[in-house]
């Protein structure tokens, strides 16, 4: 008989999950999707919006479930096995960067929402996401895309070996103007990877080599007020020296194989990375001689590993595992800067942050239609600074237990019914757990908690209703012991007040045939502050409705086409709520023809040519003739316009 495997969102996880916020995403899909930015392989986790405030090589802002997840905080990301989050990271905590990965090596995408799993921790309050990449492909590929406004990209991958050992190379290259009406964005990225694949005592083993290098211009969100005067247009920039360089490179390997009656698998890895940014939100409103532009490093090496056992006995498995994890930075700074010619050092440390997680899962089949699901974890910090002012040197160390734990009904073979409960963390900012002194003014400052809390529960169930129509919904809730803010004025964030979110999530997900399937996936969050206060309970960035929509055909005598809409609501700036942000719909589509080796494609981005906007926040700045308090007023970063991309790929 021919063996058929079904991965994605097509792979039936009742009797397997333990939650209906749970998902996979596979090949099929993500080849299917027009994409703008590497970023946007995110939003293939239901309910998560991937926008920019600034340009193409810098990390994606990214909203979930009444999150404004900022850069990445409170969601966990991991690419091979890997961190992507970098914690205490020169431009934000939690800096979450995909730019590193080649979407076409991208083999599987498993996503997990809320804190209810014990094999993750820091970040993971709202959720992770874990891309694997490809051990082989099919056939190798060079392609060409070429669009508007100079953007080329090339794509070679191709496969060494076969059957046990199995060579994966691939390059991508990326070049980009954009549509800015006074900057070229420059973008100039490359992308090297080499993963190899065996056999290797009795288990499988690989090795993955990935080195990525990028250069770029940013055009940074604008004020309302310069657009409504005529300073600039909405594609202009009051600061037209911004940008960014970064690399990243990394080389880890794993194994995995029967032991001792049970699974083990142990990974390791070790990442170089730099990076350097320069940037001005407030323009003139705390040097007006000078501007405020101003420069974020970041220099460092990350070292870690992960070891796990998972055993059956009967109706019960087990799973223990250990992780471990040291960020060795050299430099991690904020320098003032005018045309990226530094003036002055604001701060600048050095920081060894070192972790250690240990977690134990039990698992039992109570019966043919009932599940458990409980997991202990407990996490270490140890957070050494050495910075340039002594008084905010230190070290602080602390620890939190985590406890996880769901219950899985089937009452029938196509319905699956979930309750669960997890504790979550986040980690603050090294430098912010021993400070004692503002750099900036010379005032004592109270230091922050190393660990944050979270607590989170959810009501959900999976309907597995035919081979061609799959639901799944969720209730849920959400509380944290701090939030993270953006600080306009600063470009950074800050720990403050107590948070509460709960919502309803639905998603149907239709194969109608080998040609047609699509999807519909609906969030709704109400978040809140905790605590009371004249300022307001409203979470600035908080959205509360988001939506999307996929069509997927392919005719099966080649040709082929997608369509993809994402929408999210007006949401909350100020704490009051009496200042919105106007909400945004954005419509991409892709239409193409294989024949013999080649393949042609067409993707539309923005096909609408909606003038909505990516990102927006609500903050004081100054522009030239203004009073020295400025103005507060909403700054925003607009859509990219209507952009047309055409791809051809040579399969060989």
């Amino acid at each position: 008989m021919e063996e058929v495997s079904v991965v994605g969102r097509q792979l039936n996880l009742n009797g397997d999950a333990i939650s209906a916020s749970q998902g996979e995403v596979g090949p099929a899909e993500i080849s299917s999707w027009p994409l703008l930015r590497t970023g946007d392989l995110m939003e293939f986790v239901p309910g998560m919006v991937a926008t920019q405030h600034s340009g193409s090589g810098k990390a994606n802002q990214y909203f979930l479930r009444g999150f404004n997840l900022d850069h990445g905080t409170d969601f966990a990301t991991f690419v091979e096995g890997m961190p992507v989050n970098l914690r205490s990271h020169g431009h934000g905590q939690g800096y979450t960067d995909l730019n590193f990965v080649i979407p076409e090596m991208v083999q599987r995408l498993r996503y997990r929402k809320g804190p209810y799993y014990a094999d993750v921790g820091d970040f993971s309050s709202a959720g992770s996401a874990h891309f694997f990449l490809a051990e082989e492909l099919d056939q190798g590929i060079a392609e060409l895309s070429l669009g508007e406004r100079g953007y080329r990209r090339g794509v070679v991958a191709n496969t060494l070996g076969s059957g046990s050992n199995d060579l994966l190379l691939a390059l991508e290259w990326q070049v980009y103007d954009g549509p800015w009406s006074d900057i070229s964005e420059d973008v100039n990225k490359l992308n090297l990877l080499g993963k190899y694949s065996l056999d290797l005592a009795g288990g499988r083993a690989q090795f993955t080599l990935m080195s990525y290098e990028n250069q770029w211009n940013s055009p940074d969100q604008i004020p309302e007020r310069a657009v409504a005067q005529g300073i600039i247009d909405p594609f202009g920039s009051l600061d037209t020296s911004l940008g960014g360089d970064t690399h990243r490179y990394s080389l880890s390997g794993g194994w995995s194989g029967a032991v001792a009656g049970g699974e083990l698998s142990l990974s390791g890895y070790a990442i170089d990375y730099d990076f350097t940014l320069w940037s001005n939100f407030t323009y003139a409103l705390e040097r007006p001689d000078k501007g405020d532009q101003f420069q974020q490093r970041d220099d460092r090496r990350i070292y870690g590993f992960e070891l796990a056992h998972q055993w059956q006995r009967e109706a019960a498995s087990w799973r223990l595992g250990i992780q471990g994890q040291r960020d060795d930075i050299d430099q991690v700074g904020l320098y003032q800067t005018r045309e990226r010619a530094v003036l002055g050092t604001v701060r600048e440390d050095r920081v060894v942050e070192d972790s250690l997680g240990i977690f134990a899962v039990n698992e039992i089949q109570w019966s043919d239609t009932l599940r458990s699901y409980v997991g202990l974890r407990y996490d270490i910090y140890d957070f050494n600074v050495n910075a340039a002012l002594e008084a905010n040197s230190g070290r602080r160390s602390d620890g939190r237990p985590s406890l996880k734990a769901s219950l899985a009904w089937r009452p029938l073979p196509v319905s699956e019914f979930y309750l669960s409960y997890g504790q979550g963390l986040h980690s603050n900012d090294a430098r912010g757990t021993v400070i004692q002194v503002d750099p900036l003014t010379g005032e004592a400052v109270d230091a922050v908690d190393p660990l944050v809390a979270s607590r989170g529960f959810e009501l959900g169930a999976r309907h597995f209703v035919t081979d061609q129509l799959h639901a799944t919904v969720a209730l849920w809730q959400l509380d944290l012991d701090s939030e993270l803010l953006f600080v306009g004025d600063a470009g950074n964030t800050e720990a403050s007040r107590p948070s509460e979110r709960r919502g309803v999530e639905v998603g149907f997900y239709w194969f109608a045939s080998e040609q047609i399937s699509g999807e519909l996936e609906v969030s709704y969050t109400d978040g809140r502050f905790a605590d009371p206060d004249p300022a307001g309970v409203e979470i600035p960035g908080a959205i509360p409705l988001v939506a999307s929509a996929a069509l997927n055909y392919n005719a099966g005598d080649g040709w082929f086409a997608s369509l993809h809409l994402r929408h999210f609501s007006a949401y909350p700036l100020i704490e009051d709520g009496g200042v919105q942000s106007g909400g945004s719909s954005l419509v991409n589509l892709r239409v193409g023809r294989e024949f013999a080796a080649w393949r042609l494609q067409l993707d539309l981005l923005n096909a609408l040519d909606s003038k909505d906007r990516d990102v927006e926040y609500f903050y004081p700045s100054r522009l030239a003739g203004e009073s020295s308090d400025g103005a507060e007023d909403i700054h925003y970063h607009i859509f990219e316009p209507r952009a047309l991309r055409a791809s051809l790929r040579y399969s060989f």
